[in-house]
C-alpha cells in the first residue's frame, strides 16, 4: 500500500514548541527556483492542474491519468515508482542554476554538470553516505517518470511524450563511493519552458518542509495566491490537486495537522493557512498572503529610445531568420528588467541580436 507522510509532529501542543520545519543545515543565500507544474510548453494549460510528482514515502507504481475538458494527462512511473516531491528538489536547483546563467548574460545548454555536494546542500539536505544513495535514486525516478499530454496549438492536436530528464551520469565518485559531480540532461519540455522564462522564486524554506504535503500545499499557494491577499479552495479540490491517494477523511486530518501546526508556530513559508466553512458548507482551506515576499523591484531607469530605422537590416544581418521586431521588445524588456538605460541603443541593440542568437542559434 502506498503511503503518504501523515502527522509527523502529532498534537502541536505536545511537541514541547519544536518547530515543525527541519533545521537549517546549511544557511545560504536564496536563489531562483522554478515551480515545475508552471514549467509547460506554452498552451498546456491542463498539465498545470495536476500534479506530476508523487506525495508517497514508499515507491507508487500506480499510472495516474488526469483530464480536463478534452485535455489529458498521463503520468507513467518506473518500476522503481513515480518521482515523488522531495525528487523535485533536483530539478529546482537544476533550474536554479539556468535561470541564473540566463540573467548573467551567459549562454545555456540542456546539459548541466554539477557538484552533489552543492546540490545536497542548496536543498538542505545531508551530506552522508545515506543521503548520496538517495540522490542516485531520485536521480533513477526522474529518469523513468513518463508524462504524456495532448496539446492543443494553433488548432491542432498533437501527442506530447517526454520524461522529467532525458539522463543522469555519475561522472567521478570518491573512493567510498560517494558521488562528486554530475551530469543531468533537462527534457526539451523543462529546458524550453525555463528559457521562456516560466519561473517562480520560492522561499528557502520550502527545503525545511518535513511533509510532502506541506510542499504540495505550499506550491498552489506560491501559483495560485501570488501576491494577492488570499486564495481559497474546496478541500476535496485540493486533494485532487495535491496528487492525494487518501480518502477525504483521512486528507482532512491531514490538512488540519498542517493547520494547527501553522497556527501554533507560524512555519508555512509565505502564506498562513486555515481550514474554514464557507457557503453551502462547503469546507475550504484558505491561504493568507503573510507579506513576505520581495515585491517587484521599482524600475527607475528610463525606457531605451525609439531605434533608428535602418538599424533593422543590421538587426537581421546579426540575427538570421528572427523577427527583428520581436527582438527590439525582448530588448526593451531586458533593458527595463535590469534597470537599465543604455547609453548607446543602437550598439546596445545589437550586441543584444547577436547574443541572443548566440543562446538560440539561426530562427
Amino acid at each position: 500500500m502506498v503511503c503518504e507522510i501523515s502527522n509527523l509532529g502529532g498534537d502541536p501542543s505536545s511537541d514541547g514548541g519544536r518547530s515543525p520545519l527541519l533545521p537549517d543545515r546549511h544557511p545560504s543565500p536564496s536563489f531562483f527556483v522554478c515551480d515545475v507544474l508552471d514549467a509547460v510548453p506554452k498552451g498546456d494549460l491542463a498539465s498545470m492542474e495536476h500534479p506530476i510528482f508523487s506525495l508517497s514515502t514508499k515507491p507508487d507504481t500506480r499510472l495516474r491519468r488526469y483530464e480536463q475538458g478534452d485535455q489529458f494527462v498521463e503520468v507513467t512511473p518506473s518500476v522503481k515508482g513515480l518521482a515523488t516531491v522531495h525528487d523535485r528538489d533536483i530539478l529546482i536547483y537544476c533550474i536554479s542554476q539556468i535561470i541564473t546563467a540566463l540573467n548573467d548574460g551567459r549562454k545555456v545548454e540542456r546539459t548541466l554538470r554539477l557538484k552533489a555536494h552543492d546540490l545536497l546542500t542548496a536543498t538542505n539536505r545531508m551530506t552522508n553516505g545515506q543521503a548520496y544513495e538517495g540522490l542516485k535514486a531520485a536521480l533513477e525516478r526522474l529518469r523513468g517518470t513518463t508524462i504524456s499530454t495532448n496539446i492543443k496549438t494553433g488548432g491542432t492536436e498533437a501527442l506530447d511524450v517526454f520524461g522529467l530528464i532525458e539522463r543522469a551520469r555519475v561522472v567521478r565518485e570518491t573512493r567510498d563511493g560517494r558521488m562528486q559531480d554530475i551530469e543531468i540532461v533537462l527534457s526539451d519540455w523543462v529546458f524550453n519552458a525555463i528559457e521562456a522564462r516560466e519561473v517562480l522564486t520560492l522561499h528557502r524554506d520550502y527545503f525545511r518542509l518535513r511533509k510532502p504535503l506541506e510542499r504540495r500545499m505550499y506550491e498552489l499557494a506560491r501559483k495560485h495566491c501570488g501576491h494577492q491577499p488570499e486564495w481559497s479552495i474546496g478541500i476535496d479540490r485540493l486533494r485532487e490537486k495535491c496528487g492525494s491517494t487518501s480518502t477525504l477523511k483521512e486528507f482532512r486530518r491531514l490538512v488540519r495537522s498542517i493547520v494547527d501546526q501553522d497556527e501554533a508556530h507560524g512555519h508555512m513559508p509565505d502564506y498562513a493557512v486555515c481550514l474554514v466553512e464557507r457557503e453551502e458548507d462547503v469546507e475550504k482551506v484558505v491561504f493568507t498572503n503573510r507579506q513576505t515576499m520581495v515585491p517587484a523591484r521599482v524600475t527607475t531607469a528610463a525606457p531605451p529610445p525609439p531605434l533608428p530605422c535602418d538599424v533593422y537590416d543590421e538587426a537581421r544581418q546579426v540575427a538570421p531568420g528572427w523577427d527583428v521586431h520581436r527582438l527590439e521588445q525582448e530588448w526593451r524588456t531586458w533593458c527595463m528588467e535590469k534597470d537599465f538605460t543604455p547609453r548607446h541603443p543602437v550598439q546596445n541593440f545589437l550586441k543584444f541580436c547577436e547574443s541572443w542568437t548566440d543562446r538560440r542559434g539561426q530562427a
